[in-house]
């Protein structure tokens, strides 16, 4: 037994050496700050930051999205996967102990081979056995524990992946009730304006029955209200679409969408401050683009290993007789210990194949994850540009509307008067419609750009809203 443990210890001696290259973050270039900045930008990325908009209705619709989103099922479940692939990867470096119990009863030939049975032998008998067995791979290049980090990495990879979701759903939540309440003022105002119409052309009936305007006058008036009607099943087609779409991201059948704050009572939320440094801990995607990374950097290294042999020990210790109740005595005990060394010679190429596979894999998640920092940047930054424009073009857009209301009093009164056709009001009272609408999409647009600043920056918010959410991987919390 002495030389068989000496063997043993010399190796795991060695075992200290692995195979492959060690993971060291690369060098990124990374902006020094954003092309649009915000002095009154505030540190709120770690906070939930929905509840600015002090919309009791949102926030409840976050919540019940962060509860039972199918989408978050599925990332969570496939964290829990590689959470099974890591236990699964880490168990060979260490023994795997076994058992083998066995009985049977057989008859032997009594004329079976150059002799015969001796008479008085009885040639029906039993066998009964009885072993612990052990088997250990030993890790002497590291292959095993190249594999575990890559499987560990996997996991992180896949936890991120689960942030990324939360932080997609949370901020396709906002935006999307953000642009149903914006749709439902848009159709509040077609309707109004509708009605509007309709008071018109009921006068103007009353007109042309007494001779004081003419058929064509009329008709323009009716073709006004009627370009008004035929818009309000358009929106509602739209609303109908919104609700269905927020019903599934709350993992809900289509329905109708409660309502809270109209889109002009919206609280303005702040603008997050954050450097483009902070993106590479804060953002999901990056996170998971890493830790790929570091995975198929591991994997090289299992793959060179290939090209080491493989030592392992395996042994077995137990009883084995012919009666059950001599099972465990002294004399039917039974033991074996055996090491064995496997290694390639000639395998035209296969392990060099591995090993190319590797690193060209290795080379593409590097790429990969340098192309999520750039996109990440542009995000921040389109977003910032975004959040500054929309708020020049809504002051405009106020200022449209406003001026478009005096226009069309002025050209009321001037056709009241006899100083101008109908066509003047028509002219002003159509601006002043499209003037309305294309500011309550500004004020949508603006509440958006900022939701996804939020989005694009990434943040501790994340794992605000990650207490929220009720599925959550079991093998993995503890990491």
């Amino acid at each position: 037994m002495r030389a068989p443990l000496i063997l043993a210890a010399t190796v795991l001696a060695l075992g200290g050496c692995m195979t492959g290259p060690d993971y060291v973050r690369p060098r990124v270039s990374v902006p020094e700050q954003w092309r649009s900045e915000y002095k009154d930008a505030r540190d709120l990325a770690d906070s939930r930051w929905w509840e600015q908009f002090q919309d009791p209705v949102l926030d409840d619709l976050i919540r019940a999205a962060l509860a039972e989103n199918k989408d978050l099922r599925i990332a969570t479940a496939r964290v829990e996967e590689f959470a099974g692939r890591l236990q699964s990867s880490n168990a060979p470096l260490f023994p795997q102990i076994g058992y083998q119990a066995g009985a049977g009863r057989q008859r032997a030939s009594e004329q079976s081979g150059p002799t015969e049975l001796p008479a008085g032998v009885d040639p029906t008998y039993s066998s009964y056995a009885g072993v612990l067995t052990a088997s250990w791979e030993l890790d002497v290049w590291g292959r095993i524990q190249r594999l575990t980090e890559a499987a560990r990495a996997d996991l992180l990879a896949s936890e991120e992946g689960r942030r990324s979701v939360i932080l997609t759903l949370v901020t396709a939540v906002a935006n999307g009730y953000i642009t149903l309440r914006g749709t439902d003022r848009q159709l509040e105002i077609n309707r109004a304006t509708a009605d509007a119409y309709l008071q018109t052309l009921r006068l103007f009936e009353l007109r042309y029955k007494g001779g004081v305007i003419n058929e064509m006058q009329l008709a323009q008036v009716r073709s006004q209200y009627e370009q008004a009607v035929a818009r309000i099943p358009l929106f509602e087609q739209q609303v109908a679409r919104l609700e269905n779409a927020l019903s599934v991201l709350l993992g809900r059948n289509p329905g109708s969408i409660p309502r809270g704050k109209a889109i002009d009572e919206l609280a303005r939320a702040a603008v997050p401050a954050g450097l483009p440094s902070t993106l590479l801990e804060r953002r999901p995607d990056i996170l998971a683009a890493e830790q790929n990374l570091v995975a198929a950097n591991a994997r090289i290294g299992a793959a060179r290993a290939l090209y080491y042999p493989s030592i392992s020990l395996t042994g077995f210790l137990g009883s084995t007789s012919t009666e059950f109740s001599d099972l465990f005595s002294g004399a039917t005990k039974t033991w074996s210990f055996a090491g064995s060394l496997v290694g390639p010679i000639f395998d035209a190429g296969a392990i060099e194949g591995t090993v190319a596979q590797a690193e060209a894999q290795q080379r593409r998640l590097l790429s990969t994850y340098e192309q999520t920092l750039q996109n990440a940047f542009r995000e921040v930054d389109d977003a910032l540009v975004d959040y500054r424009k929309s708020g020049e073009s809504l002051a405009a857009q106020a200022r449209d509307v406003e001026a478009l209301k005096t226009y069309a009093r002025l050209a009321n009164l001037r056709f009241d008067a006899g100083y101008s056709d109908y066509l003047e009001v028509l002219d002003a009272q159509r601006s002043l419609f499209t003037s309305q609408l294309n500011f309550t999409q500004s004020q949508a647009l603006q509440f958006q750009s900022l939701v996804n600043i939020y989005k694009a920056l990434g943040g501790g918010w994340v794992t605000e809203a990650d207490k929220l959410t009720v599925a959550k991987p079991k093998l993995a919390a503890g990491k």
